[in-house]
């Protein structure tokens, strides 16, 4: 969707929660030497100016990441989130959010490689020249779900897919859905994290259990569910009332992980409607 940009949601709450899981999942990666690929079907920009036209529009992570900058109670793995964050703003202040392509560049080592999709031709262009020219990196402009089976597997049977679309048009959930299941027929044993949005439609209540039923005939090691409610609807049912992640092939350590995290955000992050869940596999 050419319309698109991730700016204008930068750093609020559906980010704090997707980053906190990838920081934690690439840092699972990095517990053994052998090299892995990332592959984000949906890159975006890199990172984005909180002090810009798109972020101060809407004033989105002021109800996310701003809410944390200051806090020194975070529990753990939100603390190494939030250290990624405060990395890649120069200053003190808070001015950036990188996307998710920067928290995998700043835990790529040597050996790792990154595998970036970006549709939009000015986001693609900021993240061709932020990464473009780094070791190990490929950024690519088109349609990620074509991309992504070009990716897969990688040599070393170790990675991460990222499918994180902006679900602005419907099309969005079933290609979702086809490219977890082209992900994990060409990579069974390796992890892939879908972004999900909490939204008033069919379709965004249908897909969780869909991701899971595929899960559960091509996952290895089964799936995790976590979601993180925030807010209510407005009067015509519009709005996003919060997200949730979906990762085929979790780490064991991550079910353990979450369990203290979520009702913590929840709280933190509350607009009216705090809730959280965590659902896992008998193989997760």
């Amino acid at each position: 969707m050419l319309a698109y940009r991730h700016a204008f949601h930068a750093g609020n709450h559906a980010d704090v929660l997707k980053h906190t899981v990838l920081v934690a999942l690439l840092r699972y990666l990095n517990l053994k030497e052998k090299g892995w690929r990332y592959v984000d079907t949906h890159a975006g920009a890199g990172g984005y100016s909180l002090q810009g036209d798109y972020a101060q529009r809407r004033g989105e992570f002021e109800h996310g990441i701003a809410r944390l900058w200051d806090r020194d109670d975070l529990p753990p793995m939100v603390a190494d989130y939030l250290a990624r964050v405060r990395d890649f703003n120069a200053a003190k202040a808070l001015v950036q959010y990188p996307g998710s392509p920067a928290f995998a560049h700043a835990l790529q080592r040597p050996q790792d490689q990154l595998r970036l999709s970006e549709l939009h031709p000015t986001e693609h262009k900021i993240l061709l020249s932020y990464l473009g020219d780094q070791g190990g990196s490929q950024v690519q402009l088109g349609d990620g779900y074509s991309h992504l089976k070009g990716h897969l597997p990688p040599p070393t049977r170790r990675g991460l897919v990222l499918i994180d679309p902006p679900y602005e048009i419907k099309t969005d959930y079933a290609r979702t859905l086809a490219a977890l299941r082209e992900a994990l027929l060409r990579f069974p044993e390796g992890m892939v994290m879908v972004w999900l949005p909490q939204l008033q439609l069919v379709e965004s209540a249908q897909l969780p259990q869909r991701l899971k039923a595929s899960a559960d005939s091509g996952a290895k090691k089964g799936w995790l569910h976590a979601r993180l409610s925030v807010a209510r609807a407005d009067d015509r049912g519009f709005g996003l009332l919060g997200s949730s992640v979906f990762i085929a092939n979790p780490p064991h350590t991550l079910r353990a992980e979450l369990q203290p995290v979520l009702p913590w955000l929840a709280q933190v992050l509350d607009q009216g409607a705090p809730g959280h869940a965590l659902d896992v596999s008998a193989g997760g």
